[in-house]
This record gives C-alpha cells, structure tokens and sequence, in this order.
C-alpha cells in the first residue's frame, strides 16, 4: 500500500505563475456558448424564433437553478483518491468536450433535435460546474494565508481575463476548420469539441499543480484520531451547509456584492452596442472597445495581488468599486467625447479586472470565519455558491435593458441613425452607465459594512482553528 501524500506548505512556482491556465481554457470553452448559442438556434440550426427562446430560457433556468448544488455535493461527498476537490479535476472535464460539442449540432427533424441539444446544455454543464466549483475551492486548501489566497486569486483572473483576447482571434478561426470537418451548420459543435478538449487538458494541469496540496486517502487517514477529526470537520450535513451561510453575515455581503458587480459587467457589455450605434454611431468602434477593455480586464487582474498585498483583498475591492461609480457617472457626464468614454470604461474595467480576481479570495476569507464559527469546513459549498451571482448577473443583463429601451418606446426599424432622439441617448447612457454605477456603490457599501473580515481577524481565526485541531 502506498504511503499516505505528505501535504505541502506554501505556493509552488507553477502556482504562482500558471494557476489559471485550466480557467483560461475553461473561459474560452464557455465563449462558444456565450457569444454563439443563441445565433446557432436562429441561423444554424435554423429553429423558429419561439422555439429558439424556448430552448435559451429552459436551458438558462435549469443550469441557474441547478447552480448552487455543485458545492453542497462536495462538501457532502465521501473524497475521491485524489482528495475531496483535487480528483474532481481530472474526474469529469473529460467527459465535457463529447457532451458539449452537441450543444452546437443539429441532429434529425426539430423536435429531436432540440432534445438533443436541452439534454447537452444540461449534461455538459453539469460536467463541467463540478470541477470548476472544485478548482476554485482549491484556493482555500492551497493558500494557507490572505496574501497567498489573494495571488492565486489574481493569477487566476489574469489568465481567464486574457482568454477573452485570444477567443475573439481564435474562434474564428476554428471555426473556418468546423466547416470542413462538420459542415456549415454544425461548425460550431467542431469548435466546441476543440476548445473544450483544450479546457480538460489545462485543467488536468491545475490536478497536476496541486499534488500534495490537499491530503489524501482517506482509509489511511480514518485509522488515525488525527484524520478522524479532518474527516469530521470535512464532511458536512444539510444543517451544516444551512448554518454556513445563515451565521456568515460577511458571505451573505459579499453575495449581494457580487451580484451587483456581475450586473455591473454584464449590463454594460450588452449596452456597449447602442451606445456605439446610436451616440458614437461607428459600431466598428465597439470591437475596439471590446479589445481593449478586455486587455483592462488582464492587467487589472495581474495586478489585483499588489493591491492586496498593500490593502488587503477586502479594502481594494471596496476602494475600486466606489472609484469605478466615479469613473461611470464622469462617463455619464461625457458621454458625447467618444474617445473620453472609451478611456474612462476602459478604467472601469481594470476595475473589474481587480475586483473579478480578488473575489475568490474574499469567499475564502468567509470559508475560514464559516469553520472558526461552525467548528465545520463548508470549502465545497461556499465555493460553489459564487455561481449564483453570476447566473442573476446574466439574468439581469436580460431585464435591464430590454426594460430601460422599452421604457422610451425603442424600435430598431423606427431610429433614425443621423437624429438619434434625445430621449434614447438617455436610456442609452442609463443602461450603459448609470444604472451600472449604482450597482457598484451598493457593491461597495456592502462590503463596507457587512464584511467585516480584515486580514488580522482571518489570521486569528486560522490560528484558533489549528489550535483545535492539535
């Protein structure tokens, strides 16, 4: 019998530098959907326009609703060979790239078809949430300090942020070979085969980074009083996951934040294409922006791990997110200097750069408080409860401006593109700015007052917890 994995201290150079990879991949695979399932309904798969919404809000509803589960299951599971996160990274994304390509094909008449494609949404994603719920609970087993957390944090963003810039050049391009291997109309399914495949080989390299990071067997470990008490305080029940959240003031803060900056984000990438047609009216000008705001987005993220480092993860996230309001209302007040709008959301999304990767950090900060109050390692659940942010920020992107546009009768056929009414640029400015800005000063007030976890305190508690565990 093997002996048991001795677990390692501090962050391994492949850590610091490369822990990221495996989202960069994952980043690039979730794209295809992102920028290309709805058109793929419509104007591949050629689906009526009702069952083309039917199959977007079934598919959106059911991974929303499943999006809080993947953590639960972890932390409830008994742990696999290779720990209770670790092996998840190798176990399932394998799977995805098969599951995933049929998201992109269509297969028989309509009804079969659209069938086939539900049940691969759901499938896929169910694969895939998983190891990533799995990925970013190893920043908690990892980072055993503040400052390690917020760099594998920051190294993190950098690399998912960067990814955004390469799909805009890569997709293209494996696109022109889906055509060849699987026709027009299912040339996506090639390009969400390929990328996924790139996402389960990077994310076997997180597996391959983390080894003697989380410890491991388990029937070694029960045969010791020692492993008992890590087993104890590893496995949690229903009540358990219930108390984790319900006794965490700052995680339910930090929740509420983040639901308001992934509105922040989501509601001003939507709104970016009226303002560039009806106010700038040069819509080339918005994939510019999109470039550029997206390169932002790396350096901000690069960058986040020096702000924590000097502040603190919890002090820079409130800090940019008020300057962030600042910058957009400034925007607002601008929005006529194309060039000057363009430079200031450019700032607002360093910001977002910064505040996006130092936000696993600030739920590991709560994972820590969660075990210091509860006595129980919620590292799985509360992990995977960053997806229900995101999911409502989505969701929001499809209110907000359907509504804001609604709201002074928008009607695409009807503007007259030379003598845009007044009345539009304000709606416009409203969803691509204003409302946004709100949506980070409640994010930062939240923080501000419901997240009271400074550095010290997390040390603290750490300490107090190992001390227990003796």
């Amino acid at each position: 019998m093997s002996s048991p994995t001795k677990e390692r201290k501090g962050l391994s150079k492949a850590l610091r530098y490369f822990y990221g990879v495996g989202d960069f991949g994952f980043t690039l695979m979730s794209n295809v959907e992102s920028y290309y399932f709805t058109s793929f309904l419509t104007d591949f798969a050629k689906f009526s326009p009702f069952l083309s919404g039917l199959i977007g809000t079934l598919t959106t509803a059911i991974d929303a609703c499943l999006s809080w589960i993947y953590g639960a299951i972890l932390n409830s599971v008994k742990p696999k060979k290779w720990g209770r996160y670790r092996s998840w990274l190798i176990m399932l994304p394998w799977i995805v790239p098969f599951l995933y390509a049929f998201q992109f094909i269509r297969v028989g008449g309509e009804v079969i078809s659209a069938i086939v494609i539900i049940l691969a949404f759901v499938s896929s994603h169910i694969c895939w949430n998983f190891p990533y719920v799995a990925n970013v609970s190893m920043i908690s087993v990892a980072g055993k300090t503040p400052d390690e957390r917020s760099q594998l944090a920051s190294t993190r963003g950098a690399w998912a942020n960067l990814s955004k810039v390469v799909f805009s050049y890569v997709c293209p391009l494996l696109a022109v070979l889906g055509v060849k291997l699987l026709g027009e109309v299912n040339q996506y399914g090639a390009v969400a085969f390929i990328l996924g495949a790139i996402m389960a080989a990077l994310y076997y390299a997180h597996f391959k980074m983390f080894e003697g990071y989380e410890i491991v067997d388990p029937a070694e470990l029960d045969k010791a009083k020692s492993a008992q008490k890590t087993k104890s305080a590893d496995r949690t029940s229903g009540m358990d996951l219930v108390r984790a959240l319900l006794q965490n003031r700052p995680l339910i803060a930090l929740l509420l934040a983040d639901i308001a900056k992934f509105l922040f984000n989501f509601v001003i990438a939507g709104a970016a294409y009226y303002y560039f047609k009806y106010i700038a009216k040069d819509l080339d000008l918005n994939a510019l922006y999109i470039l550029i705001t997206n390169i932002c987005c790396v350096v901000g993220s690069y960058l986040a791990k020096t702000f924590a480092k000097k502040f603190s993860a919890r002090s820079t996230a409130i800090g940019m997110f008020f300057i962030m309001a600042v910058v957009l209302v400034a925007s607002r007040v601008l929005y006529t200097n194309v060039t000057l709008v363009m430079v200031l959301m450019s700032l607002a999304l360093f910001g977002y750069g910064v505040c996006y990767s130092l936000t696993p950090a600030l739920y590991a900060d709560t994972i820590v408080f969660s075990q210091w109050k509860t006595g129980k390692n919620a590292t799985g659940w509360i992990s995977g409860l960053q997806n229900v942010p995101l999911k409502l920020g989505v969701l929001a992107r499809g209110i907000v401006i359907p509504t804001v546009l609604g709201a002074v009768g928008y009607n695409a056929d009807k503007v007259d593109i030379a003598n845009v009414a007044p009345e539009l640029q304000s709606a416009i400015c409203l969803a691509f700015m204003i409302i946004p800005a709100i949506a980070l000063v409640v994010a930062g007030v939240l923080l501000l007052f419901g997240f009271n976890l400074s550095k010290e305190k997390v040390i603290q508690y750490q300490n107090e917890i190992a001390a227990r565990a003796k």
